[in-house]
């Protein structure tokens, strides 16, 4: 923490409650010291930032005038809430934010109280504040509920279905609307066009109150003439705007835009609107990284800028030392060169170009590229429906966010055969950002699904052909999973060629043990045969649908013991995949084959380095190599 007099008022505050005792004229200065705590703090120790700064004002101002933990924050998508964490009981505790043991990257019920909710993936706020919602009325609680969500998940579908039942399920919640027109990257789509345009009267929205108090209060208002008048009053309200709000369309009470970093009016406002009965919106304007000049210009870069200076804003990357670079930087150049050969691949990212690298290609041929958004199922859908028609999606989505999308892939893509590579970015542990991030379940997921050929490169020469391979004709739908992360081959660019779908490497000869891998974690496999001298075979398996049946006859009928290795869950995924297969084939039983699967555990997995997860999942080096040599 510091010194104390380095941040007097946080000093103060280990709750809410605390918080509270303060003078709303304190509010301010409130503000001043959480942003720069949070800039100090992520400096040394990253994470989301950005998003963080853009939103503290109106975090302050939500615990200074509801009564949290009994009134509910229901927070849509955690990066933006680190002033919450910081009020509520962990600003000591702040530097072990994403830390292995420390506090969880994202709010979580199982760490405070005053977590309410998941939030590692977005646009789940309205429809899991809804159900608070209805609970505290069917149980007769006068518990507040508050939506608090950012305009970038608004784009997606869940939003939408949760406004739709809110607009139809008697409620009192309130929807904070946390607008500053980016989600990652710019935010894209009708929704964020819509909401940079949208206006109100404040002073229509204080009388319309005012008049319903009155009227309420005098038993001259019950719930079937409020909502009459309510649709009434939109009605007039869309004639003499010459416009017609969405929200107020679905008689959700609109108010705003107010702006999002005047602490002391959003206090005003939201004690005002906190006991007003029925479904009401609240939109803030806010800016990205407010506060700290280098992240208001280049909100996007700071969103999760690493380590930095704070002073000069200088930040602390290893792009000049490293020798290789990220599998995502090998997808993006990889993407163009194909683009620029083959006029029919188009390239469909969910909000994440910079992330995915399809900036690349978006800043060459940019009528191919689309961001449709925080919508990975219309991504996918969206992909097919091109597909159908003759041209060829690479679909970019970071494996977590796939699990969204899993409907659309079966019944979308799968299900007519349709040409959609779709490029599962993150595949495996990514670190940091913990158990809603991990690309644990993709293998597992899709591997029953007819019509998809799954795969995954060892390096970055493997993802080259693999999308090389993928956009030829007659593939279908074509998955490609690949880790975050920087690859091992300074000389990457390698000739494009086609791989032989279904067919393994066999990388070395071997006596007694088997090993099978996929994916680049057998490039530690190869390490630990060379640095140890152990004699076993190794197969990059390279495709985990289908199987390469005729490298598995060859093992079944030369090795006593088969370990399997897998960076995904180990229930149901590629391990479970080559026992299934060996034991079709009559060869288990045969010739008496133990085999040993490794792989991440039936558990989710919290957040640290990649080295440290590896170790605590039993999938680093020392384990592997005592299940390669079995002692």
């Amino acid at each position: 923490m510091g010194q104390t007099n380095e941040f007097p008022l946080l000093q103060q505050i280990n709750s809410p409650a605390d918080l509270r005792r303060l003078a709303v004229s304190d509010l301010p200065a409130v503000c001043e010291e959480l942003r720069a705590f949070i800039v100090r703090e992520l400096s040394v120790n990253p994470g989301h930032l950005a998003s963080s700064l853009g939103a503290i004002e109106a975090i302050v101002a939500l615990h200074y005038t509801l009564n949290t933990p009994d009134d509910r924050i229901v927070w849509d998508v955690g990066h933006q809430a680190y002033s919450h964490k910081i009020l509520t009981g962990r600003r000591d505790r702040f530097c072990t934010n994403r830390k292995l043991g420390g506090i969880r990257p994202f709010p979580s019920p199982e760490e405070s109280e005053y977590d309410t909710f998941a939030c590692g993936h977005a646009s789940n706020s309205i429809s899991a504040a809804l159900g608070m919602a209805v609970a505290a009325q069917l149980s007769g609680s006068k518990r507040r509920i508050t939506a608090f969500i950012g305009d970038g998940a608004m784009s997606g579908g869940l939003a939408f279905e949760g406004l739709n039942n809110v607009s139809s399920t008697p409620n009192n919640m309130l929807i904070v609307l946390n607008d500053n027109d980016m989600s990652i990257d710019k935010a894209v789509g009708g929704m964020e066009k819509y909401l940079l345009q949208l206006s109100t009267s404040a002073t229509y929205n204080r009388v319309r109150y005012r008049l319903s108090q009155w009227l309420t209060g005098r038993g001259m208002l019950d719930e079937q003439r409020k909502n009459r008048i309510l649709r009434f009053n939109n009605a007039i309200k869309a004639a003499l705007s010459s416009r017609q709000n969405i929200f107020e369309g679905m008689n959700i009470r609109y108010f705003g835009p107010v702006d999002g970093h005047d602490v002391t009016e959003l206090v005003r406002v939201l004690n005002q609107l906190k006991d007003m009965t029925g479904p009401k919106l609240l939109h803030l304007h806010t800016i990205k990284g407010k506060g700290y000049s280098p992240a208001e210009k280049e909100a996007t870069i700071w969103h999760a800028p690493g380590k930095f200076d704070v002073a000069t804003g200088a930040r602390q990357t290893a792009e000049g030392a490293r020798c290789a670079p990220l599998y995502q930087e090998v997808f993006g150049e990889t993407l163009l060169e194909l683009a620029r050969q083959n006029p029919k691949i188009v390239g469909v990212t969910p909000a994440m170009p910079t992330g995915c690298s399809m900036n690349i290609m978006m800043r060459e041929l940019p009528e191919r590229c689309f961001d449709v958004g925080i919508a990975e199922g219309h991504a996918v859908t969206f992909s097919g429906g091109m597909a159908k028609d003759g041209l060829l999606p690479f679909c970019n989505i970071y494996s977590t966010f796939s699990q969204r999308a899993y409907d659309n892939i079966i019944h979308d893509v799968a299900l007519l055969n349709l040409p959609v590579v779709l490029c599962l970015d993150r595949a495996g542990l990514v670190g940091e950002d913990g158990a809603t991030h991990h690309g644990m379940f993709d293998m597992a997921a899709l591997r029953a699904v007819p019509n998809i050929t799954i795969c995954s490169p060892m390096d970055e020469h493997e993802l080259r052909r693999m999308m090389f391979t993928a956009q030829l004709p007659g593939k279908g739908t074509f998955v490609i999973r690949y880790p975050r992360g920087k690859g091992r081959l300074p000389d990457w660019r390698c000739p494009l060629e086609e791989i032989t779908v279904g067919t393994a490497r066999k990388l070395r000869e071997g006596r007694g043990t088997a090993v099978l891998t996929i994916g680049p974690i057998g490039n530690d496999v190869e390490d630990i045969l060379n640095e140890n001298d152990i004699d076993a075979a190794h197969y990059d398996m390279r495709f985990l649908k289908p199987l390469d049946e005729k490298a598995l006859e060859e093992i079944g009928a030369n090795y006593t013991r088969v370990v399997t290795i897998e960076d995904g869950v180990r229930g149901g995924g590629f391990g479970s995949a080559v026992a299934e297969r060996l034991c079709d084939l009559g060869l288990t039983a045969k010739n008496n084959i133990e085999i040993i699967r490794l792989g991440l555990p039936d558990e989710f997995v919290e957040h640290g380095t990649i080295d440290e997860l590896r170790t605590l999942t039993g999938l680093d080096k020392a384990a592997i190599r005592k299940a390669i040599i079995g002692k």
